[in-house]
């Protein structure tokens, strides 16, 4: 068996984030290809992470700047090494190459950190992401870790195009996979609650997550107290994980705004719920709440930015509106037009099945690593960037990290 060393930013959360659902989902993919896989993360443990010694994966806790961790690499020599996120491939992509240099980097990017800050920031100050980005520290170090790497999964069709593009990155290291789920049978629809059998809206998503807190608060401003004018007696459930003093303050059950926190099962309330309102002003990646929704047969509406990379065209399981007065009245007519539910629910399903097929994905990545694999020295030959900013890195990490590790040793 092959061995995988997945370095974690966190522990894997699937009920509590998207980021942690596509991490399972690239476990599951592993362990259907014989990998022996080691988990290996300097995060502390929480309540909420997946039990992966359950399904196989073994753990390993690691620390910053610790040459332990070079011994546990020589221990382990791992043929392929996952980074979940840039982040990780910094602090520990020089010591890989160092101690097994032969073994196969992907980067896992989850989303791009850069575009969603740039977005933020470009929202709060009115101007393009691109002017934001294109000069953006947090661009460089992203896109260096990108090249000292032989492979990039990138989970949306827009951020490939703007990497390759905008920053004139070669295909040959960038790999477009989404999220990788089962298909929706007619079996599982039949199963599911009708327009008839479903009341109100939900809005669900980790609030460690600025977006998702900067959507509620739009919610609770500007969209929901319309909404209940026009619907009384209707109430708009808020679901997800980590939530502050300042989300469940927001809490008003006679406005019918309920704020609930974590949900475990998100798929039942989602299923529960007539509407999903995603009002998404900034972000980057794939929303796993308008996924959801599709997979769970709930029509939603949500922003450009939401919808960014889940759909190919114009199709939706309900509406795209960027401006706030018609989010209001489409959400309000979804909500009362079941013929429109009904079509829009119908087109949530076919998105689905089309563009995050599991067996597709599963079978595209597993020809993608092979092909990797069987060419990997003349493909490195071809990367000389990236080998141009190992040397750098290298060299300043190496010398920063023994300086810290000197200074922990004389605290001791």
């Amino acid at each position: 068996m092959s061995r995988l060393l997945i370095i974690g930013y966190v522990w894997p959360e699937p009920a509590s984030s998207a980021a942690g659902a596509r991490m399972m989902q690239l476990i599951e993919f592993f362990l259907k290809q014989d990998y022996e896989i080691t988990f290996a993360t300097t995060a502390r443990e929480t309540d909420n992470m997946a039990r992966l010694e359950e399904i196989g994966v073994k753990l390993a806790r690691i620390r910053l700047n610790d040459p332990e961790f070079d011994v546990f690499l020589e221990s382990l020599m791992p043929e392929m090494v996952l980074f979940d996120r840039f982040m990780m491939e910094e602090q520990f992509g020089w010591r890989v190459d160092d101690i097994c240099p032969d073994a196969l980097k992907i980067l896992d990017t989850e989303d791009l950190h850069f575009l969603r800050n740039a977005r933020q920031r470009a929202f709060k100050e009115n101007k393009d992401p691109e002017y934001f980005y294109l000069d953006s520290e947090l661009a460089k170090r992203e896109i260096a870790a990108m090249y000292r790497c032989d492979l990039s999964l990138i989970i949306s069709e827009v951020e490939l195009q703007l990497l390759m593009s905008k920053f004139q990155i070669p295909g040959y290291i960038l790999f477009y996979l989404p999220f990788m789920f089962n298909p929706i049978s007619k079996e599982k629809r039949s199963e599911l609650p009708n327009f008839d059998e479903r009341k109100d809206f939900i809005s669900i998503g980790n609030f460690l997550h600025e977006p998702n807190w900067n959507a509620v608060l739009n919610l609770k401003k500007k969209i929901w107290p319309k909404i209940r004018k026009v619907l009384p007696g209707v109430n708009l459930h808020i679901y997800g994980a980590y939530p502050s003093k300042k989300v469940l303050d927001l809490n008003k059950s006679l406005d019918g705004f309920m704020v609930h926190g974590w949900v475990k099962d998100s798929n039942k309330v989602m299923a529960s719920s007539r509407i999903c309102l995603a009002p998404i002003l900034f972000g980057a990646g794939l929303k796993g709440k308008l996924v959801e929704a599709m997979y769970n047969g709930t029509p939603s509406v949500t922003t450009t930015i939401g919808a960014e990379g889940i759909n190919n065209s114009e199709k939706w399981n309900g509406f795209i509106i960027n401006e706030t007065e018609n989010f209001i009245d489409s959400a309000v007519r979804l909500y009362r037009d079941k013929e429109f539910w009904n079509t829009s629910q119908e087109s949530g399903f076919e998105i689905f099945n089309e563009r995050f097929n599991k067996e597709i994905h599963f079978q595209r990545f597993e020809k993608k690593i092979n092909q990797v694999i069987e060419n990997l020295q003349a493909q490195r030959n071809l990367n000389f960037t990236g080998k141009m900013l190992k040397h750098h890195l290298h060299k300043s990490t190496y010398f920063m990290s023994r300086f810290i590790e000197e200074k922990n040793r004389n605290k001791n």
